[in-house]
């Protein structure tokens, strides 16, 4: 069964566009079959203990059905309060979207760590080949840093000038990085990544 979801590509979500609990539970497998693939060119390690995951409406909406899987919700309201959380991780044409998770195995590295790194979220960028870099506009949602650290989970987003959306979609390199006292990393993107994130804009 094809939902609205995969047809319309860009937009929040809505209720329609799901499955329902009990289509959720048979077509799961090869539906986190196919988020998993998609996400393989939108998921970059940035230096040893950062990942960054560039969101859209597909993994939105997984994420969305397995919040709805496991707390078991099929309410209207509930549904909705689901989709108002994470609707706005959808890129909006302008821009891309991205879930950063600041990962130290060890539990006292990480609590060190994350002392350090106050302020990280704000220091995260995306260049695009021939432009400046643009600084991540973190945490809209709500504030995830406190005066003792910052939190392992941000939500990044990156405006881009017109100029820079067209020269994404004509295949310009693009860059990601940290650039903070604690944590300064940068990375290329893969080809396969530059792709699907032009798809993000308009």
């Amino acid at each position: 069964m094809t939902t609205q979801s995969e047809i319309r590509l860009r937009g929040p979500l809505r209720p329609s566009d799901l499955f329902s609990l009990e289509q959720y539970a048979r077509q799961r497998a090869d539906f986190r079959g196919r988020v998993l693939e998609h996400k393989k060119a939108r998921t970059v390690a940035v230096g040893p203990n950062c990942t960054w995951l560039f969101e859209d409406r597909l993994t939105v909406q997984y994420q969305v059905q397995e919040m709805l899987r496991i707390e078991r919700i099929f309410e209207p309201e509930g549904i909705q309060d689901e989709l108002d959380a994470y609707n706005p991780l959808i890129p909006d044409g302008s821009n891309w979207k991205a879930t950063l998770l600041i990962e130290f195995p060890d539990a006292d590295e990480r609590k060190a760590a994350l002392a350090r790194m106050r302020g990280v979220e704000r220091r995260c960028f995306v260049q695009v080949e021939g432009f400046e870099r643009v600084y991540a506009i973190a945490d809209e949602d709500l504030e995830r840093e406190n005066e003792e650290k910052t939190s392992s989970v941000h939500w990044l987003r990156f405006e881009l000038t017109p100029a820079m959306r067209s020269a994404v979609k004509a295949g310009a390199r693009v860059s990601v990085g940290v650039e903070h006292p604690a944590y300064d990393h940068s990375v290329s993107l893969p080809e396969a990544s530059v792709r699907s994130l032009a798809r993000d804009l308009d």
